[in-house]
């Protein structure tokens, strides 16, 4: 990601809203998801067993496919130098494949901690027609200027 702008944290500011990120969730969609994350548990990549065993419309998303599209999604906000810290989230409802699930953001918190690094906390929900399915809180560094790197904190200086 040489060349792409990393976000500072004087650029964030409490309210502020994210850009939405949709995206079509393909059965291709949850079935990478779940091998990427060795879960093959059967209701993540086989629909008769979703529909008859588990009585599920669809296979849908596993946990943590969704948590690596929350990643994404804030880090396709911050730019290569945002470092997630701290992620927690609530299911309410599963994406399954066929839906169009939809990332909306907002800036709860922005501060600086005594080593220097820059954080804003993040809520952000993931929705499918308009339902929220999945709440989470995210705490990620942001650089504090052009010279700051969260990624190459250590030790005192990383406290998520």
């Amino acid at each position: 990601m040489s060349g792409a702008q990393s976000l500072t944290i004087d650029r964030v500011k409490e309210g502020q809203k994210l850009p939405e990120l949709a995206h079509e969730v393909s059965a291709t969609t949850v079935v990478l998801g779940a091998l990427a994350t060795r879960d093959w548990r059967p209701m993540h990549h086989d629909r008769d067993f979703a529909q008859v065993r588990n009585g599920v419309r669809d296979i849908f998303l596993n946990t943590p496919n969704l948590a690596h599209w929350f990643e994404r999604y804030l880090t396709d906000w911050t730019g290569p130098k945002g470092r997630p810290g701290r992620m927690k989230f609530f299911m309410r409802g599963s994406v399954f494949a066929g839906d169009r699930m939809v990332f909306r953001g907002e800036v709860k918190q922005v501060e600086t901690d005594a080593a220097g690094c820059g954080w804003a906390t993040v809520d952000v929900n993931v929705s499918v027609k308009d339902q929220v399915m999945t709440a989470c809180t995210a705490r990620i560094a942001l650089p504090t200027g052009p010279d700051d790197d969260p990624w190459r904190r250590r030790g005192e200086a990383w406290k998520p």
